[in-house]
């Protein structure tokens, strides 16, 4: 029962909740916080993976080295794209709170405002914890990460209310977890994985 309904065009959270509210699709992955507001559209599956965002800097940084001395700066840039918890986790905890703040860059790609970080033109990009940790080796000498952990959540799968494909898919992360699978996989794709070749 697990051969479920992909399509590829579907770009946004939003779009993608809908859909499989919907029942167009069986099952919606990539990266979807698990909320209290979505809970009343959709099922979740238990959490895979748990995101913290850190701060990326270029490795020569001296300015500031926390949230804190970021914010101080109002000559510093912060690149993000609209509608993520990248851009979210900038406005709450780095910034004021303000989302139209001048001093956030939007970029239509996370890969893009990587590029606006490494040619000056942003000074900080917050990242989750094991992408910053793969952009750190696959480019060593151009990335740093600075700060403590920011912006705690918890990803899952989505489900149509009701599905039957929760209980066997969480059975399955239990197990993967138990095992040491989910940790291999992060390893293997967010650290090792060469970003750059």
């Amino acid at each position: 029962r697990l051969n479920a309904k992909v399509d590829w065009k579907l770009t946004s959270w939003d779009t993608m909740i809908e859909a499989v509210r919907k029942g167009q699709f069986d099952v919606g992955m990539d990266g979807i916080t698990i909320k209290d507001d979505r809970k009343k559209q959709i099922d979740f599956s238990d959490a895979y993976m748990v995101s913290e965002q850190f701060m990326m800097v270029r490795a020569n940084e001296k300015r500031f080295t926390d949230a804190k001395g970021f914010k101080a700066n109002p000559k510093l840039l912060v690149g993000a794209q609209n509608g993520t918890t990248n851009f979210y986790t900038a406005v709450y905890e780095v910034l004021d709170g303000n989302e139209k703040n001048p001093r956030i860059k939007l970029y239509e790609t996370f890969g893009l405002s990587m590029q606006a970080l490494k040619a000056g033109d942003v000074d900080t990009v917050l990242s989750d914890g094991v992408s910053s940790q793969g952009y750190v080796k696959a480019f060593p000498g151009v990335y740093k990460v600075v700060g403590k952990p920011m912006g705690r959540e918890e990803f899952g799968f989505i489900y149509k209310k009701g599905s039957d494909l929760v209980k066997p898919i969480n059975a399955a992360l239990k197990q993967m977890k138990a095992d040491g699978t989910l940790k291999k996989f992060d390893q293997k794709w967010f650290v090792d994985y060469k970003l750059n070749q």
